[in-house]
């Protein structure tokens, strides 16, 4: 593979569109121009289980404003239903609470809402199950989880290697549900007109991926994907919940059908998030951990129970990392479901890496007590030379150089190994660390558009999404390298169903995919039209395969090291120090790329500390339905945090020399704030979020 020489990339390049976000002038989806539009508000049905009886829409059509509402009973008919999130108001059967049976429409969001509640629903109640357990009845193996693992693997005898280990680790850690809050909710504007050629429609959408969101909606209502057009120039993050549409855009272009070409504008409320966009699922992992004398593993076993929807299957990929994380001979991991009447899960950052890790890496920990060994030392000793799980090289694996750096940095060496013995005042104080890994994913079919627009201009046009992480600044960076040219020659377009197809930004896979699209572009281009060339000169190229995708393992690596203080009258946490160590290629952007970090680091601390949904089985609902309740870290609890990465190249993956980094800093980052806790008070504790009332009993 033929990397680019770097100029641009790897430069603390400020956003390209840092002006428009601080100004309040970047649009976002629900600030699309739209004239004459109309508010739609959801009526989400308030049972778990049943089917819906009547609709009593009186009230509300007599309320001043409201242009239309939409019922179980007079919904327009969807053409393909097999998408269980997204068949809504077809039939009468209520699958959990919260689900969309209807939506009122007029001439502002304020009436739209007033309306909605004068809307009467009476139902026939069925049985519901919404509650989680080990050993649910209905538990079931998957075909596979996400996106395409098998759901169990199995190498040697593990029970025979445990009963046989010098030490053992068997332990159950649990993680709560948890939900995406992306700072900008869920939204999006329809506009449906019919001509003589048929319907054309477009839909501003706070998406990580038009051309996905296109492909899903469009053969819903039977339209052509040239038909619809979806436009998200900018996205006020996701976190994996707006990596596909959700039965609220099924909704509003249902409810844009019958507007008479006058569009339709949705913003879902905090509370209506809490219900309708996904989450992470809850989990129940069983680790087992064998080794011999010299702590080095015999077995690893990682099974996990958690949680699907009845009406559309989500399985998580919680075990895979354990696949192939650190060397054993006798290797297994397994994945069970229970169908449950809930809401559909879905992504929220590093789906099934970040909790499994987190279980994973407390288990680690929980062995290096036993064997007597510092926790750095257990996983340097476990260091695989090629990937366990499939027998191949690793194209690069600095897990011990990220560990070695990171305790070099962190003081490690001074930290006394035995639990609840550092005391300043009435603070109880520990050191954590933990290991972390991501895959490196390139998604396929990605096109870059080049066009010579002007003199000294070069159009670049692909699909691609920025939801926050700095797209529209480092595919630009990637384009100059790529063509030789000034970075502020470069006139970037993404966030377009119209433009090249890209892949959704989801899995750390952006860069790769759409970087890889727009380097085969600019070389192709510099083929046909030289340098320079003429006005005009356009060239659409396809990013090409990986020649390399099948000899090496691709993976991103880190080490996370947390201090970690716990109040020995009170119980209260505080983590006044956290840092990063990763190796993740080149740095496409200094500035961007240690935001990312950051930001995952963060979302780690706030899952150990904070995150929790909690759903009533009475009800089947999540109470926890605003920031009120549904607590998240704060500035107060972000003291200080470092990220910094190797000086690396990777040399297998994509022509930048890159790997993903949106994901890995989250992964690991929950474990080493547990692990920091019990070092510091000797009470461990496996069920997420670590809080008050699961220390205090056990400090000394």
């Amino acid at each position: 593979m033929t990397l680019l020489q770097p100029s641009s990339i790897g430069s603390p390049v400020a956003r390209r569109d840092g002006h428009l976000k601080v100004t309040g002038t970047a649009p976002y989806a629900f600030e699309q121009p739209a004239e004459a539009a109309v508010y739609l508000h959801p009526v989400q049905a308030t049972i778990a289980r049943g089917r819906v009886t009547a609709m009593d829409i009186t009230a509300a059509q007599e309320l001043s404003g409201v242009v239309d509402v939409l019922t179980v009973f007079d919904a327009p008919a969807l053409s393909d239903t097999s998408d269980g999130e997204l068949t809504i108001l077809q039939d009468t059967e209520v699958h959990y609470r919260g689900q969309l049976i209807g939506g009122v429409v007029a001439e502002t969001a304020e009436i739209a809402r007033e309306a909605a509640a004068f809307v009467t629903v009476r139902y026939d109640e069925g049985r519901h199950d919404v509650e989680l357990t080990a050993d649910h009845p209905g538990l079931y193996t998957p075909e596979s989880v996400n996106p395409s693992y098998p759901p169990d693997t199995a190498d040697g005898d593990v029970d025979a290697a445990l009963a046989s280990a010098e030490f053992r680790v068997d332990a159950t850690y649990t993680t709560p549900i948890e939900h995406n809050n992306p700072m900008e909710p869920h939204a999006c504007i329809a506009r449906w007109e019919t001509g003589d050629d048929g319907p054309r429609v477009t839909l501003y959408d706070s998406t990580q991926g038009t051309h996905a969101a296109r492909s899903t909606l469009a053969p819903v209502f039977g339209l052509e994907p040239e038909q619809l057009r979806v436009i998200a120039p900018h996205v006020g993050g996701g976190f994996g919940s707006k990596g596909a549409p959700h039965s609220h855009n099924v909704l509003a272009l249902m409810a844009a059908q019958r507007a008479d070409g006058r569009p339709v504008k949705l913003a879902l409320t905090r509370q209506q998030m809490f219900s309708l966009v996904g989450y992470r699922t809850q989990t129940i992992q069983r680790l087992r951990l064998g080794a011999d004398a010299d702590g080095r593993l015999s077995a690893i076993a990682h099974d996990v129970v958690e949680q699907t929807s009845a009406v559309k299957e989500y399985a998580e990929q919680t075990a895979v990392t354990t696949r192939k994380m650190y060397a054993a001979p006798n290797r297994q991991t397994s994945h069970r479901l229970a169908a449950l009447d809930v809401p559909v899960p879905y992504w929220m950052r590093a789906p099934g890496e970040c909790p499994g890790t987190y279980a994973a890496e407390v288990a680690m920990d929980e062995l290096a007590v036993a064997c007597g060994l510092d926790p750095i030392e257990l996983r340097v000793r476990n260091e695989p030379d090629v990937d366990p799980e499939s027998g191949k090289p690793w194209s690069s694996r600095r897990l011990i150089d990220c560990l070695r750096l990171g305790a070099q940095r962190f003081g490690w060496a001074d930290r006394d190994p035995r639990p609840g013995k550092h005391v300043v005042g009435q603070w109880l104080t520990g050191t954590g660390v933990s290991s972390a890994t991501y895959p490196g994913m390139a998604m396929p079919g990605n096109s870059a558009r080049i066009t010579y627009s002007a003199e000294g201009v070069y159009t670049v046009a692909i699909g691609a999404a920025d939801i926050g992480t700095g797209t529209w600044t480092t595919l630009s960076q990637i384009a100059a390298d790529a063509l030789g040219c000034e970075l502020a020659a470069i006139d970037l377009q993404i966030g377009d169903s119209a433009l090249p197809p890209a892949s959704v930004a989801g899995g750390s896979s952006g860069i790769t995919s759409w970087g890889s699209a727009i380097v085969a572009a600019a070389r192709r281009f510099r083929t046909d039209h030289g340098d320079p060339p003429a006005t005009g000169a356009s060239t659409v190229a396809q990013a090409p395969e990986n020649p390399d995708a099948e000899k090496f393992t691709v993976q991103s690596f880190g080490a996370h090291f947390v201090e970690a203080h716990v109040n020995r009258d009170t119980g209260e946490i505080r983590v006044p120090r956290m840092l990063g160590v990763f190796s993740v290629g080149r740095a496409i952007n200094a500035r961007t790329l240690r935001s990312q970090l950051i930001g995952g680091m963060t979302m780690g601390l706030s899952m150990a500390l904070h995150e929790e949904s909690v759903r009533d089985p009475r009800f089947g609902h999540v109470v926890t339905q605003d920031f009120a309740e549904y607590h998240i870290s704060a500035h107060a609890d972000v003291v200080d945090v470092d990220a910094i990465w190797l000086d690396d190249v990777e040399e297998h993956f994509n022509p930048m020399g890159s790997r993903g980094a949106g994901e890995i800093g989250i992964v690991g980052a929950a474990a080493a704030v547990v692990n920091a806790v019990y070092h510091a008070t000797g009470v461990r504790v496996r069920d997420l979020p670590v809080t008050l009332d699961k220390v205090l009993p056990g400090l000394p």
